[in-house]
């Protein structure tokens, strides 16, 4: 990777150098999804299934459904090794444990004498999970989304996946209680989530996260005035910035960056260190490492558009990550709990030197599912809230209105809305009576 002196940069420069991957921003991009959208919000299952055979090479017109049957289900569950199985329960425990402890906690108080509100929480009735396929099957966001929202109460929870689905994320998603499951990937799985089909029901809530063209399709049907659906967050392409000292292993944060490398072409690694031997050696390890990956070609493409970033010191290698707002910030220093003091964005965060960003991805108990392009400058990564939403109560009586009335009229009065005030007052002439 390229070696970039953060100091002799010029302020465009340092803005350059912290610039996503140039496959993200092609310009022909929206419009090419929008097309997808509108064909399937117009189409159907027809446009799903054409579009399978386009894209996928799988032709739907010779299954009996786009939903996996029962027996489909168990039989592609029989397929899974007892090996992975065990390796999915460990992870399904470990996300379960995590994210039950983040059940919400109603809050009802008396802001004063007789004025009672409340905070309270009810889960998301229809979900839909989208789980990339593919060349990488994600089998791990399976339980990333799915366990969540059943321990949430999502009354109604669809996955979707593109053809054809592997063994292992139809076993996970079984084994999350999910019998919904999909055959239909890419953008148009997001357009059939939001509109709905003949076959897939439409949902109020997308989660997932995706290629380019899954992240701006959920963009545009976030913002489509023919369908009421909200999106988790703008989870696009994966990325992975490392904060480094003279103490870290080379060998350990090459292997870092490729983990994420491998993703995608449009993914993109950056290392943040303040020593120049040991970007040095990275770059010689991440040439090693990467001579032996079978998903070379993909990986080094996404170096292309990756760079080591030379600081002087920790507390500026910090604030370079917050401008970049990374998707998983490792920090392989010999305190990283000091530099993670000065962390304010991140989507997840991995310290020290035997935390690798693959037990975050598969099974530490985190859930994966994270803001990336930045976005982690104001977006949090995917927690139990995310399946539900709140809503407040509040209930007066009427001595809580002679005490709180007079000031709600002097506001309305104030805003000039009249019947805002006059809400209050004719309540206020009643008690009088």
């Amino acid at each position: 990777m390229d070696i970039l002196t953060w100091a002799a940069l010029s302020v465009d420069e340092q803005k350059a150098a912290l610039q996503r991957s140039p496959l993200i921003g092609d310009s022909g991009l929206e419009q090419s999804v929008r097309a997808i959208v509108d064909a399937v919000a117009s189409r159907g299952d027809a446009a799903l299934k054409e579009f399978n055979q386009k894209f996928d090479g799988f032709n739907s017109a010779n299954i009996d459904s786009l939903r996996l049957s029962e027996s489909e289900i168990s039989a592609a569950s029989a397929r899974v090794s007892t090996e992975l199985k065990a390796a999915i329960a460990q992870a399904m425990a470990n996300i379960d444990v995590f994210h039950s402890a983040q059940q919400f906690r109603p809050i009802d108080i008396e802001t004063q004498a007789e004025v009672r509100c409340e905070l309270r929480s009810e889960p998301i009735e229809k979900v839909g999970l989208y789980i990339p396929g593919g060349s990488a099957p994600l089998i791990s966001t399976v339980l990333m989304l799915a366990l969540p929202a059943k321990i949430a109460g999502c009354e109604k929870r669809v996955l979707v996946s593109p053809p054809p689905i592997n063994d292992a994320i139809v076993y996970a998603a079984n084994a999350c209680g999910i019998t919904e499951i999909y055959q239909v990937g890419g953008a148009q799985a997001i357009a059939a989530l939001a509109f709905g089909t003949e076959t897939i029901p439409s949902v109020d809530k997308i989660f997932g996260p995706g290629n380019r063209y899954v992240t701006e399709a959920k963009r545009l049907v976030s913002q489509d005035s023919r369908c009421t659906v909200s999106i988790d967050m703008p989870a696009g392409p994966s990325e992975v910035l490392v904060i480094a000292d003279s103490d870290a292993n080379a060998q350990f944060i090459a292997a870092d960056l490729l983990s994420q490398a491998e993703h995608g072409p449009d993914s993109q690694v950056i290392l943040v260190t303040d020593s120049e031997p040991l970007a040095q050696a990275v770059n010689q390890a991440l040439e090693s490492q990467l001579a032996a990956l079978p998903r070379q070609e993909i990986a080094a493409t996404s170096l292309n558009s990756s760079r080591t970033i030379l600081v002087k010191d920790m507390l500026e290698a910090a604030q370079v990550s917050n401008r970049y707002g990374p998707e998983h910030l490792i920090i392989q220093t010999r305190f990283p709990r000091d530099v993670l003091k000065h962390i304010r964005a991140a989507g997840s965060v991995f310290l020290g030197a035997y935390t690798p960003e693959s037990v975050g991805d598969y099974a530490s108990g985190t859930n994966h599912v994270l803001p990336t392009y930045g976005y982690s400058r104001a977006v949090s990564s995917l927690s139990l809230a995310d399946f539900s939403r709140r809503f407040t109560v509040q209930e007066l009586s009427a001595k809580g209105l002679l005490g709180l009335g007079q000031a709600v009229m002097t506001l309305a009065s104030n805003e000039l809305l009249d019947a805002h005030k006059n809400a209050i007052a004719i309540r206020l002439a009643s008690l009088k009576d």
